[in-house]
Protein backbone atom coordinates (compact mmCIF):
# COMPACT_ATOMS: atom_id res chain seq x y z
CA UNK A 1 0.00 0.00 0.00
CA UNK A 2 1.24 3.24 -1.04
CA UNK A 3 0.68 6.33 0.75
CA UNK A 4 0.80 10.61 -1.02
CA UNK A 5 0.50 13.89 1.23
CA UNK A 6 -0.22 16.94 -0.04
CA UNK A 7 -1.38 19.25 3.07
CA UNK A 8 0.68 22.10 2.43
CA UNK A 9 -2.10 25.24 0.82
CA UNK A 10 0.14 26.78 -2.08
CA UNK A 11 -0.13 30.18 -3.61
CA UNK A 12 2.15 30.72 -6.43
CA UNK A 13 2.77 33.27 -8.72
CA UNK A 14 4.16 36.86 -8.58
CA UNK A 15 3.24 39.37 -5.48
CA UNK A 16 1.14 36.02 -4.37
CA UNK A 17 2.70 37.34 -0.84
CA UNK A 18 -0.26 39.19 -0.63
CA UNK A 19 -1.67 35.90 0.10
CA UNK A 20 -0.87 36.45 3.55
CA UNK A 21 -3.64 38.94 4.09
CA UNK A 22 -6.05 35.72 4.70
CA UNK A 23 -4.15 34.83 7.63
CA UNK A 24 -6.08 34.64 11.15
CA UNK A 25 -3.13 34.76 13.62
CA UNK A 26 -2.55 36.90 16.30
CA UNK A 27 1.52 36.77 16.82
CA UNK A 28 3.97 35.49 14.32
CA UNK A 29 7.68 34.85 14.47
CA UNK A 30 10.06 35.15 11.33
CA UNK A 31 12.80 32.90 10.99
CA UNK A 32 15.44 34.53 8.14
CA UNK A 33 18.74 35.68 7.72
CA UNK A 34 20.76 39.26 7.70
CA UNK A 35 20.59 39.38 4.11
CA UNK A 36 16.71 39.03 3.93
CA UNK A 37 16.64 42.40 6.40
CA UNK A 38 19.06 44.07 4.17
CA UNK A 39 17.14 43.69 0.99
CA UNK A 40 14.00 44.56 2.06
CA UNK A 41 12.60 40.79 2.14
CA UNK A 42 11.68 41.28 5.33
CA UNK A 43 9.74 44.54 4.85
CA UNK A 44 7.74 43.27 2.01
CA UNK A 45 5.97 40.82 4.75
CA UNK A 46 6.07 42.91 8.41
CA UNK A 47 4.26 46.00 6.05
CA UNK A 48 1.58 43.33 5.55
CA UNK A 49 1.49 42.20 9.00
CA UNK A 50 1.52 45.77 10.01
CA UNK A 51 -1.57 46.60 8.09
CA UNK A 52 -3.24 43.55 9.80
CA UNK A 53 -2.50 44.57 13.62
CA UNK A 54 -0.57 41.19 13.82
CA UNK A 55 2.10 41.42 16.46
CA UNK A 56 5.42 39.57 14.81
CA UNK A 57 9.09 39.25 16.21
CA UNK A 58 12.06 38.37 14.04
CA UNK A 59 15.17 35.77 14.10
CA UNK A 60 17.83 36.86 11.46
CA UNK A 61 20.65 34.86 12.29
CA UNK A 62 19.98 31.67 10.08
CA UNK A 63 23.12 30.71 8.69
CA UNK A 64 24.30 28.27 5.47
CA UNK A 65 24.43 24.91 6.35
CA UNK A 66 22.19 25.77 9.60
CA UNK A 67 23.50 24.47 13.01
CA UNK A 68 21.95 23.07 15.89
CA UNK A 69 23.09 25.92 18.10
CA UNK A 70 21.33 28.62 15.68
CA UNK A 71 18.33 26.40 16.34
CA UNK A 72 18.51 26.21 20.05
CA UNK A 73 18.76 30.15 19.65
CA UNK A 74 16.34 30.65 17.92
CA UNK A 75 14.12 28.13 19.72
CA UNK A 76 14.62 30.20 23.18
CA UNK A 77 13.21 33.01 21.13
CA UNK A 78 10.10 31.48 20.47
CA UNK A 79 9.56 30.12 23.62
CA UNK A 80 9.61 33.72 24.93
CA UNK A 81 7.48 35.22 21.75
CA UNK A 82 4.87 32.59 22.10
CA UNK A 83 3.54 32.85 18.79
CA UNK A 84 0.67 30.95 17.36
CA UNK A 85 2.07 30.81 13.49
CA UNK A 86 5.75 30.26 12.12
CA UNK A 87 7.21 32.49 9.09
CA UNK A 88 10.49 30.43 7.36
CA UNK A 89 11.64 33.49 4.88
CA UNK A 90 14.80 32.59 2.76
CA UNK A 91 16.30 29.89 1.18
CA UNK A 92 16.84 26.47 2.38
CA UNK A 93 18.89 27.16 5.23
CA UNK A 94 16.31 29.41 6.72
CA UNK A 95 13.50 26.73 5.87
CA UNK A 96 15.33 24.26 7.47
CA UNK A 97 16.05 26.38 10.76
CA UNK A 98 12.41 27.42 10.92
CA UNK A 99 11.28 23.88 10.52
CA UNK A 100 13.97 22.55 13.17
CA UNK A 101 13.00 25.43 16.07
CA UNK A 102 9.56 24.07 15.56
CA UNK A 103 10.40 20.54 15.80
CA UNK A 104 12.00 21.06 19.07
CA UNK A 105 9.12 23.55 19.87
CA UNK A 106 6.71 20.79 20.34
CA UNK A 107 9.05 18.50 21.55
CA UNK A 108 9.73 21.59 24.39
CA UNK A 109 5.91 21.43 24.95
CA UNK A 110 5.07 18.03 24.94
CA UNK A 111 7.58 17.82 27.57
CA UNK A 112 6.81 20.82 30.03
CA UNK A 113 2.46 20.46 29.56
CA UNK A 114 1.21 17.46 30.65
CA UNK A 115 -2.31 18.11 30.45
CA UNK A 116 -3.10 20.21 27.47
CA UNK A 117 -3.49 19.87 24.28
CA UNK A 118 -0.37 21.19 22.40
CA UNK A 119 -1.22 24.05 19.06
CA UNK A 120 1.28 23.82 16.80
CA UNK A 121 1.94 26.67 15.49
CA UNK A 122 0.71 27.69 11.94
CA UNK A 123 4.09 26.80 9.38
CA UNK A 124 4.19 28.95 6.38
CA UNK A 125 6.97 28.79 3.99
CA UNK A 126 8.24 31.95 1.72
CA UNK A 127 11.17 30.14 -0.41
CA UNK A 128 13.41 32.65 -1.71
CA UNK A 129 15.86 30.37 -3.86
CA UNK A 130 13.98 28.04 -6.52
CA UNK A 131 15.83 24.59 -5.12
CA UNK A 132 14.97 22.72 -1.60
CA UNK A 133 11.86 21.94 -1.87
CA UNK A 134 11.52 22.46 1.93
CA UNK A 135 8.02 24.70 1.57
CA UNK A 136 6.32 21.05 0.55
CA UNK A 137 8.70 18.89 2.96
CA UNK A 138 8.33 16.74 6.28
CA UNK A 139 12.36 17.16 6.32
CA UNK A 140 15.11 19.45 7.90
CA UNK A 141 18.74 18.68 7.72
CA UNK A 142 20.70 20.93 10.81
CA UNK A 143 24.26 20.26 11.43
CA UNK A 144 25.95 19.28 14.56
CA UNK A 145 28.73 21.67 14.46
CA UNK A 146 30.73 19.62 17.20
CA UNK A 147 30.40 16.49 15.65
CA UNK A 148 30.55 17.46 12.31
CA UNK A 149 27.33 15.68 11.08
CA UNK A 150 23.95 16.48 9.29
CA UNK A 151 21.48 15.87 11.49
CA UNK A 152 18.14 14.30 9.61
CA UNK A 153 14.63 15.82 11.35
CA UNK A 154 11.71 14.02 10.02
CA UNK A 155 8.36 14.69 10.86
CA UNK A 156 4.90 15.65 9.25
CA UNK A 157 4.68 18.44 11.45
CA UNK A 158 7.53 19.98 9.94
CA UNK A 159 5.26 20.01 6.63
CA UNK A 160 4.51 23.84 5.98
CA UNK A 161 0.73 24.90 5.97
CA UNK A 162 0.93 27.12 3.43
CA UNK A 163 3.49 28.04 1.35
CA UNK A 164 3.78 31.10 -0.83
CA UNK A 165 5.75 31.15 -3.94
CA UNK A 166 6.43 34.47 -4.72
CA UNK A 167 8.67 34.92 -7.82
CA UNK A 168 9.34 38.73 -6.82
CA UNK A 169 11.75 37.12 -3.68
CA UNK A 170 14.19 35.60 -6.34
CA UNK A 171 14.86 37.75 -9.02
CA UNK A 172 17.83 38.95 -7.08
CA UNK A 173 19.43 35.66 -6.49
CA UNK A 174 23.18 35.38 -8.30
CA UNK A 175 24.04 33.59 -11.23
CA UNK A 176 25.99 30.98 -8.96
CA UNK A 177 23.54 30.27 -6.54
CA UNK A 178 20.90 30.21 -9.29
CA UNK A 179 22.55 27.19 -10.67
CA UNK A 180 23.66 25.14 -7.52
CA UNK A 181 19.99 25.45 -6.72
CA UNK A 182 18.62 24.58 -9.78
CA UNK A 183 20.52 21.60 -10.39
CA UNK A 184 19.08 20.06 -6.28
CA UNK A 185 16.23 20.77 -8.54
CA UNK A 186 17.01 18.33 -10.72
CA UNK A 187 18.69 16.40 -8.50
CA UNK A 188 15.44 16.21 -6.46
CA UNK A 189 13.07 15.27 -9.57
CA UNK A 190 15.36 13.11 -11.10
CA UNK A 191 15.67 11.03 -7.38
CA UNK A 192 12.06 10.95 -6.87
CA UNK A 193 11.74 9.58 -10.22
CA UNK A 194 13.86 6.64 -9.79
CA UNK A 195 13.14 5.78 -6.57
CA UNK A 196 12.79 2.11 -5.27
CA UNK A 197 9.49 4.40 -3.72
CA UNK A 198 8.51 6.26 -6.66
CA UNK A 199 4.36 6.35 -7.71
CA UNK A 200 2.67 6.84 -10.36
CA UNK A 201 1.58 10.49 -8.37
CA UNK A 202 5.13 11.50 -7.40
CA UNK A 203 6.22 10.16 -11.29
CA UNK A 204 3.90 12.98 -12.17
CA UNK A 205 5.13 15.68 -10.45
CA UNK A 206 8.75 14.59 -11.04
CA UNK A 207 8.81 14.38 -14.40
CA UNK A 208 7.14 18.27 -14.62
CA UNK A 209 9.87 19.40 -12.57
CA UNK A 210 12.71 17.77 -14.81
CA UNK A 211 11.18 19.39 -17.46
CA UNK A 212 10.65 22.44 -16.51
CA UNK A 213 14.55 22.63 -15.41
CA UNK A 214 15.79 21.94 -19.12
CA UNK A 215 13.36 24.69 -19.99
CA UNK A 216 13.87 27.48 -17.76
CA UNK A 217 16.72 26.95 -15.79
CA UNK A 218 19.63 28.48 -18.24
CA UNK A 219 17.47 31.76 -18.86
CA UNK A 220 16.61 31.96 -14.68
CA UNK A 221 20.54 31.94 -14.87
CA UNK A 222 21.23 34.12 -17.84
CA UNK A 223 18.97 36.45 -17.14
CA UNK A 224 17.81 36.96 -13.43
CA UNK A 225 14.90 39.79 -14.69
CA UNK A 226 13.29 36.80 -16.44
CA UNK A 227 10.11 36.75 -14.29
CA UNK A 228 9.02 33.36 -16.58
CA UNK A 229 11.73 31.95 -16.14
CA UNK A 230 11.66 32.76 -12.20
CA UNK A 231 8.37 31.75 -12.02
CA UNK A 232 8.73 28.58 -13.73
CA UNK A 233 12.16 27.15 -11.45
CA UNK A 234 9.95 28.41 -8.48
CA UNK A 235 7.05 26.02 -9.56
CA UNK A 236 9.87 23.65 -10.32
CA UNK A 237 11.28 23.75 -6.90
CA UNK A 238 8.15 22.85 -5.40
CA UNK A 239 6.88 20.07 -7.48
CA UNK A 240 10.37 18.36 -7.27
CA UNK A 241 9.54 18.40 -3.06
CA UNK A 242 6.28 17.28 -3.40
CA UNK A 243 7.81 14.10 -5.65
CA UNK A 244 10.94 13.46 -2.99
CA UNK A 245 9.15 13.67 0.14
CA UNK A 246 6.44 11.38 -0.81
CA UNK A 247 8.64 9.22 -3.08
CA UNK A 248 12.27 9.55 -1.18
CA UNK A 249 15.48 10.57 -2.56
CA UNK A 250 18.33 8.12 -2.88
CA UNK A 251 22.46 7.86 -2.98
CA UNK A 252 23.28 11.11 -4.47
CA UNK A 253 21.77 12.81 -1.56
CA UNK A 254 23.57 10.76 0.95
CA UNK A 255 27.02 11.29 -0.44
CA UNK A 256 26.16 14.81 -0.40
CA UNK A 257 25.16 15.06 3.09
CA UNK A 258 28.22 13.48 3.64
CA UNK A 259 30.90 15.48 1.62
CA UNK A 260 28.85 18.76 2.20
CA UNK A 261 29.11 17.67 6.25
CA UNK A 262 32.87 17.43 6.04
CA UNK A 263 34.28 19.45 2.79
CA UNK A 264 31.56 22.60 3.27
CA UNK A 265 30.26 22.68 -0.66
CA UNK A 266 27.13 23.71 -1.37
CA UNK A 267 24.29 21.43 -1.15
CA UNK A 268 23.47 21.99 -4.65
CA UNK A 269 26.70 21.81 -6.01
CA UNK A 270 27.50 18.96 -4.36
CA UNK A 271 24.46 17.03 -5.80
CA UNK A 272 25.50 18.55 -9.09
CA UNK A 273 28.89 17.34 -9.13
CA UNK A 274 27.50 13.42 -8.17
CA UNK A 275 24.27 13.36 -10.55
CA UNK A 276 26.12 12.11 -13.71
CA UNK A 277 28.13 9.63 -11.49
CA UNK A 278 25.35 8.67 -9.37
CA UNK A 279 23.07 7.97 -12.81
CA UNK A 280 25.69 5.94 -14.23
CA UNK A 281 26.57 3.72 -10.84
CA UNK A 282 22.82 3.27 -10.86
CA UNK A 283 22.05 2.01 -14.43
CA UNK A 284 24.57 -0.52 -14.27
CA UNK A 285 25.34 1.32 -17.98
CA UNK A 286 28.86 0.32 -19.20
CA UNK A 287 28.92 -2.82 -17.13
CA UNK A 288 26.12 -4.89 -15.33
CA UNK A 289 23.30 -3.30 -16.73
CA UNK A 290 19.95 -2.82 -14.19
CA UNK A 291 17.00 -2.47 -16.58
CA UNK A 292 14.91 -1.80 -14.42
CA UNK A 293 16.28 1.09 -13.01
CA UNK A 294 18.09 1.94 -16.57
CA UNK A 295 14.47 1.99 -18.44
CA UNK A 296 13.51 4.61 -15.47
CA UNK A 297 16.73 6.73 -16.34
CA UNK A 298 15.67 5.90 -20.54
CA UNK A 299 11.95 7.52 -19.69
CA UNK A 300 13.73 10.95 -18.64
CA UNK A 301 15.40 11.15 -21.65
CA UNK A 302 12.31 10.41 -23.67
CA UNK A 303 10.19 12.68 -21.97
CA UNK A 304 13.03 15.51 -22.35
CA UNK A 305 13.33 14.29 -26.52
CA UNK A 306 16.74 13.14 -26.13
CA UNK A 307 17.78 10.04 -28.04
CA UNK A 308 16.16 6.58 -26.19
CA UNK A 309 15.54 4.05 -29.30
CA UNK A 310 17.88 1.37 -26.43
CA UNK A 311 18.40 1.58 -22.49
CA UNK A 312 21.57 2.26 -23.16
CA UNK A 313 20.88 5.45 -25.44
CA UNK A 314 18.37 6.78 -22.58
CA UNK A 315 20.94 6.85 -20.02
CA UNK A 316 23.64 7.82 -21.92
CA UNK A 317 21.70 10.86 -23.53
CA UNK A 318 20.59 12.05 -20.36
CA UNK A 319 24.25 11.99 -18.73
CA UNK A 320 25.53 13.53 -21.93
CA UNK A 321 22.81 16.23 -21.26
CA UNK A 322 23.42 17.46 -18.18
CA UNK A 323 27.01 17.33 -18.33
CA UNK A 324 26.38 20.19 -21.28
CA UNK A 325 23.87 21.93 -18.83
CA UNK A 326 26.30 21.53 -15.87
CA UNK A 327 28.62 23.42 -18.45
CA UNK A 328 26.48 26.12 -19.38
CA UNK A 329 26.32 27.03 -15.72
CA UNK A 330 29.52 26.91 -14.42
CA UNK A 331 29.48 23.68 -12.49
CA UNK A 332 32.73 21.99 -11.79
CA UNK A 333 33.09 18.45 -12.54
CA UNK A 334 35.00 17.42 -9.79
CA UNK A 335 35.42 18.31 -6.15
CA UNK A 336 38.99 19.46 -7.57
CA UNK A 337 37.67 21.56 -9.76
CA UNK A 338 35.27 22.74 -6.84
CA UNK A 339 38.56 23.78 -5.06
CA UNK A 340 38.08 21.06 -2.57
CA UNK A 341 41.68 20.41 -0.37
CA UNK A 342 42.98 16.86 -1.35
CA UNK A 343 44.39 16.16 2.24
CA UNK A 344 40.73 17.09 3.88
CA UNK A 345 39.19 14.82 1.18
CA UNK A 346 41.85 12.18 1.84
CA UNK A 347 41.39 12.50 5.37
CA UNK A 348 37.63 12.39 6.08
CA UNK A 349 36.85 9.69 3.10
CA UNK A 350 36.85 7.34 5.74
CA UNK A 351 33.97 9.27 7.68
CA UNK A 352 31.79 10.44 4.36
CA UNK A 353 31.77 6.69 3.87
CA UNK A 354 30.42 5.77 7.57
CA UNK A 355 27.98 8.94 7.42
CA UNK A 356 26.87 7.97 3.56
CA UNK A 357 25.45 4.18 4.60
CA UNK A 358 23.90 5.66 7.57
CA UNK A 359 22.30 8.51 5.97
CA UNK A 360 18.37 8.80 5.70
CA UNK A 361 18.21 9.13 1.99
CA UNK A 362 20.30 5.97 1.30
CA UNK A 363 16.99 2.80 1.53
CA UNK A 364 14.97 4.64 -1.33
CA UNK A 365 17.93 4.55 -3.52
CA UNK A 366 16.79 1.99 -6.08
CA UNK A 367 19.41 -0.71 -5.66
CA UNK A 368 21.58 -1.72 -2.59
CA UNK A 369 24.63 0.03 -1.67
CA UNK A 370 27.69 -0.96 -0.62
CA UNK A 371 30.84 0.53 1.12
CA UNK A 372 32.94 -0.15 -1.95
CA UNK A 373 30.37 1.47 -4.45
CA UNK A 374 30.69 4.78 -1.92
CA UNK A 375 34.55 4.73 -2.14
CA UNK A 376 34.42 4.28 -6.06
CA UNK A 377 31.94 7.06 -6.44
CA UNK A 378 34.29 9.51 -4.51
CA UNK A 379 37.33 8.14 -6.09
CA UNK A 380 35.44 8.96 -9.37
CA UNK A 381 34.39 12.84 -7.96
CA UNK A 382 37.41 13.49 -6.58
CA UNK A 383 39.55 14.23 -9.48
CA UNK A 384 42.66 14.23 -7.84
Amino acid sequence: MNRFIQKTEIYHGFNSIESLRNIDKKRIFIVTDESMVKLGMLTKITFILDSLNIDWSFFQEVKPDPSLDIVKKGLQLMIDFKPDAIIGLGGGSSLDTSKGILYYYMKTLNTLIYNEKIHKPYLIAVPTTSGSGSEVTAYSVITDTEKDIKIPLVDENMIPDMAILDSQFTMSVPQKITADTGLDVLTHAIEAYVSRNATNFTDSYAEKAIKMVFKYLLRAYGNGDDKEAREKMHDASCMAGIAFTNGGLGLNHSIAHGIGAKLHIPHGRANAILLPYVIEFNSGIGGDLKEETGEKYREISEILGFPHSTIEEGIRSLIVAINVLKENLNIPLTLKDAGTDKSLFEKEKDNIVRNVMKDFCLPANPIEVSEKDVYSILEKIGGY
